[in-house]
């Protein structure tokens, strides 16, 4: 699931093809918010870092509307300026635009709402799985390069987003990954090794289930690339392809229906949930 990015996993980040996040309304006038009660407690900028656990250029880029304030920014922030309950608030109503390609908005509002939703990834680990460390490898990988501050707001709206399969619990997540993806090592030893317990701690979710595509496969389905489908709660179903420089969103019923049979044939094509498992175990074991 190379979901918004042309393979990054979800955000404007490596081979976006130059869609950069962009600062939506909301994150600015929370930005200001969170300014004028830092300034009503009378701290600077450095003086509240460290008093919510962020460095300095977090606190700037959240007050400047650039990234997306993470949840524990938002209490401890409200804890330490005394806001009355408004960070909070204003945090509900935040868009989480910033740091989506905008060729992948439709298809994350779904994904929020999805019932189910399945993901087979052939390029790099799909976003909702992948550690910090594995993704920031990406997005200093990224041609042409990607400022600090854009990396910072792609991370945090990919964090974000990692929580629905924590907070979703009736949604049920299906992930097909090639073996290949995670033999290639992307960022070093101790990042794959983080990786598969990232994605092995994922795999013990009721609502999760992770299988592995092996390298030697006479018979594949996948080999058109990469794929997304999902259920809507009203049961409608879309279907989702990226390349390198745009996502095409799919809502035609007989293309849906097409991707669908190519997922359904790659899940018996791919070794059962347990051998996965025991696969990704002794992959981990051999770093």
């Amino acid at each position: 699931m190379a979901d918004g990015t042309g393979g990054t996993g979800g955000n404007a980040g490596p081979s976006a093809g130059g869609s950069e996040p962009e600062a939506s309304d909301s994150l600015k006038a929370f930005g200001e918010v969170v300014k004028s009660f830092r300034k009503r407690a009378g701290l600077t900028q450095e003086e509240l870092a460290p008093k919510v656990r962020y460095s300095v250029p977090t606190v700037a880029s959240i007050e400047q509307g650039r990234r997306f304030p993470p949840p524990d920014f938002v209490e401890r922030a409200e804890e330490v300026l005394d806001a009355f309950g408004t960070l909070r608030g204003a945090a509900r109503h935040l868009s989480r635009q910033p740091g989506l390609a905008s060729w992948f908005r439709q298809w994350a509002r779904l994904e929020a709402e999805a019932v189910i939703l399945y993901t087979y990834e052939c390029r790099l680990i799909p976003g909702l799985l992948q550690t910090e460390a594995y993704a920031r490898t990406l997005f200093v990988d990224q041609l042409p390069p990607l400022g600090d501050d854009q990396i910072e707001a792609q991370w945090a709206t990919r964090a974000e987003r990692q929580r629905l399969l924590r907070e979703r619990p009736n949604t049920a997540f299906s992930f097909i990954l090639e073996e290949h993806l995670l033999l290639r090592r992307t960022g070093g030893a101790e990042v794959t090794r983080d990786l598969l317990d990232r994605v092995l701690d994922f795999a013990e979710l009721r609502n999760v289930e992770v299988q592995v595509m092996p390298q030697a496969r006479e018979h594949h389905a996948g080999l058109h690339g990469p794929l997304q489908l999902l259920e809507t709660p009203e049961n409608k179903w879309f279907g989702y392809c990226e390349g390198q420089e745009s996502g095409q969103f799919v809502s035609d019923s007989k293309v849906v229906s097409t991707l669908q049979m190519r997922y359904a044939r790659m899940r018996p094509q791919a070794l059962p949930l347990d051998d996965s498992l025991g696969l990704l175990e002794r992959m981990r074991g051999a770093l």
